[in-house]
């Protein structure tokens, strides 16, 4: 199968063209810029003004029209500007799909040129006869994972180790797929974002866990009495607690949990953290878990930061029971959840596991609108 591609895709104040050679020096100046490469590792940093014109020119645009792909830039309709690119490349003809990338200038950001851009592709690309295009991107890559979403895509999974990094290494890519049958209406995250970036009630600030907060993390949970209570399935190190903190936004849009970090709101000192984990989504019911530093107990971080969450799940997201489970033994935890407006509800036999393959009770409470 040939795919034919239109010569021209119109998207509002945009246009859609192909490449050419007299537009390599706008091309370097776009990617001379560490932010639109970061997430580019086939694009040399610095730029150089020999990648820009072989990216332009006739001929590597038609060995990539070869391989079944396609490149565009968009211009800007009223003065002819150009203001990023889109492409289809790793054409498959016998599967009628291809997968998707984009940049956009750094004089273009923040205007909806990626949204744009990606779905009047995709439009021209199920007309010539796709069937499927997918859009990958990696776990920091929450701004392209936006995009996806705002054009139609969904979210399918994760590729392990699947491309190659700058560093020489490997990463994974988050990959969102679009198909010529669906509707191509926006896609709503699984989590609403905080409003305005964060909640507080005056006392306490909840933001989204971020990398920085990984030396943080690595003292808190290596305190003996939070340790005993993490359930986590890697090992404690730092490098797992900043990866695990890369993943934050991306695992937020998906809606599997929403990880904060508790500050003090009158310093932002770091006091500890707390998640909103959305495993039962089909029954509209999510679970809360909190980590307070020493210095910061018995202050009522935790009750104020269990019940920010708790009225932003009912309110933001729709969640219609939240739920948090405590020790037996942990009467602080449970005078919390009481303090926050959790009732107790049931005691859940052997349902944690324990040191030395022992297993531990549970007293699982609930907080209803």
């Amino acid at each position: 199968m040939t795919f034919v591609y239109p010569e021209v895709l119109e998207a509002g104040d945009l246009v859609l063209r192909r490449p050419r050679a007299a537009d390599a020096p706008d091309v370097a100046r776009a990617l001379d810029d560490p932010e639109a490469v970061r997430f580019l590792p086939n694009v040399p940093m610095p730029m150089t003004a020999e990648f820009a014109e072989d990216w332009a020119s006739p001929e590597s645009n038609a060995q990539l029209a070869a391989a079944g792909g396609v490149r565009f830039v968009a211009t800007d309709r009223r003065t002819g500007d150009l203001l990023g690119a889109v492409s289809l490349q790793r054409a498959q003809a016998d599967r009628a799909q291809a997968e998707t990338g984009y940049w956009v200038a750094p004089w273009a950001r923040g205007k909806g040129v990626a949204t744009a851009a990606v779905r009047a592709l995709a439009a021209g690309a199920f007309e010539a006869g796709l069937a499927r295009i997918e859009l990958c991107t990696e776990w920091e890559n929450v701004g392209s994972q936006k995009v996806a979403l705002a054009a139609g895509f969904r979210r399918e999974g994760v590729r392990r180790s699947a491309a190659p990094a700058r560093d020489g290494g490997r990463h994974d890519l988050v990959t969102f797929v679009r198909l010529a049958s669906d509707s191509g209406d926006p896609v709503p995250p699984g989590l609403p974002p905080l409003p305005g970036g964060q909640l507080t009630d005056g006392v306490v600030t909840l933001r989204p866990q971020l990398t920085q907060d990984a030396d943080d993390l690595m003292a808190l949970f290596s305190l003996p009495e939070v340790a005993e209570t993490n359930f986590g399935d890697t090992e404690l190190t730092l490098a797992n607690l900043t990866a695990k903190a890369a993943r934050v936004g991306s695992l937020w849009l998906a809606g599997d949990r929403a990880d904060m970090t508790i500050l003090d709101a009158a310093t932002g000192e770091f006091a500890g953290d707390i998640g909103f984990y959305y495993f039962m989504r089909g029954l509209q019911e999510g679970m809360i878990g909190y980590s307070l530093r020493r210095e910061f107990r018995g202050r009522g971080f935790a009750t104020r930061a269990a019940d920010l969450v708790a009225r932003w799940a009912f309110e933001q997201a729709g969640v219609a029971r939240v739920i948090a489970g405590t020790d037996p033994r942990n009467v602080a935890s449970q005078k919390v959840l009481e303090r926050a407006g959790f009732e107790r509800e049931a005691l859940m036999r052997h349902r944690l596991p324990g040191p030395d393959g022992t297993r531990l009770d549970d007293i699982q409470w609930v907080r209803l609108p």
